[in-house]
């Protein structure tokens, strides 16, 4: 297939790879609010897991092995497995002529990351991956002001991410299955946010800790980046914190913005300053995942390339290797 044009699609068939909860209680049901797209296979190593989800949506086949579930009547993929499996399923899946949605991080390294992109580029099929904040129309709005200047230069973008996660058996606190803690589960939806809305990332410096729970993995991240086209962001994510504003910060030199409430399904409220004029704020409640979907299905149907690439996937992990690489020497 290398080399080869897709023709287009008239409806994406899915398969989904993996079955843990964010698959059930988000994937699978915002895609159903879908047309166009129909899932028709499920994947996990526990053929009991993949029942118990084929049961419940009314989904026909269940796989416990990943090439009989390729072979199945599917032309694209998502995959939601834990980080470590997520570079050979790509690209088998790539082999196989399929579309692919994979979730972040992208893979454990950006060598991996090289290689997962190459193969899809190498099979003619598309790869995105799943950062959904970008495309909550605040989020949108907000980028659309910043490039029209609206709010003068662009200064600084403070986005924060924290949550409280106990250790426990949660895939994500094995390092060998999850490759980090905070940073590459939340850091990496902020470093994309970042490059959204700022542009390109020239150099970043900060730290990676372990401030409350004590695991093989980090339970906080913070850093400063400083954009190629001038002006800084910043970022701080967690596993640790029980109560947090969790804000949008946008500062510019004629004024600035913010927005409340962008994590999980609430009603996020976009303000904007500017000089000479009054305070307007503008709310919203929106599904990120499924205008996620909504975009990537576009993007197969037509055979055009994502929003969310698997190019951005790689430059996030990369961003992020720089900064635990620097971070090494105090971690340990």
């Amino acid at each position: 297939m290398i080399g080869q044009k897709r023709k287009k699609v008239k409806r994406n068939i899915w398969g989904v790879a993996g079955c843990g909860r964010f698959a059930e209680n988000a994937f699978l049901p915002a895609l159903q609010m879908l047309k166009k797209n129909e899932v028709v296979s499920l994947f996990s190593n526990s053929k009991e897991r993949a029942n118990e989800l084929s049961k419940k949506f009314g989904i026909p086949n269940a796989f416990s092995n990943y090439d009989e579930f390729l072979n199945s009547n599917i032309n694209c993929v998502y995959i939601s497995s834990a980080n470590s499996y997520h570079y050979d399923q790509v690209i088998k899946a790539a082999k196989a002529g399929k579309n692919i949605l994979c979730e972040k991080p992208i893979a454990l390294s950006s060598s991996q990351a090289e290689e997962m992109v190459k193969a899809c580029e190498d099979n003619g099929v598309k790869l995105a991956v799943s950062y959904v904040y970008k495309f909550h129309p605040l989020v949108r709005k907000a980028k659309e002001l910043i490039n029209s200047e609206y709010i003068g230069k662009l200064v600084s973008i403070n986005l924060n991410f924290n949550i409280d996660m106990v250790p426990g058996n949660n895939f994500r606190f094995n390092k060998g299955l999850s490759g980090g803690g905070a940073l590459r589960d939340l850091g990496t939806h902020m470093i994309d946010l970042l490059r959204f809305l700022g542009g390109e990332i020239e150099s970043i410096q900060g730290a990676v800790d372990n401030v409350v729970y004590k695991s093989d993995v980090d339970d906080f991240a913070a850093a400063i980046v400083r954009f190629e086209n001038g002006g800084y962001g910043y970022f701080n994510v967690s596993y640790n914190n029980k109560k947090a504003f969790n804000r949008v910060e946008i500062l510019g030199s004629k004024g600035a913005m913010s927005i409340e409430k962008l994590i999980g399904n609430q009603t996020a409220k976009l303000t904007i300053l500017r000089e000479g004029e009054t305070k307007k704020s503008f709310r919203k409640r929106a599904n990120k995942l499924f205008y996620l979907l909504k975009s990537v299905q576009q993007s197969f149907l037509k055979n055009e390339q994502p929003l969310a690439t698997g190019n951005d996937g790689l430059i996030n992990m990369k961003i992020m290797e720089e900064l635990e690489s620097k971070c090494l020497t105090k971690r340990n």
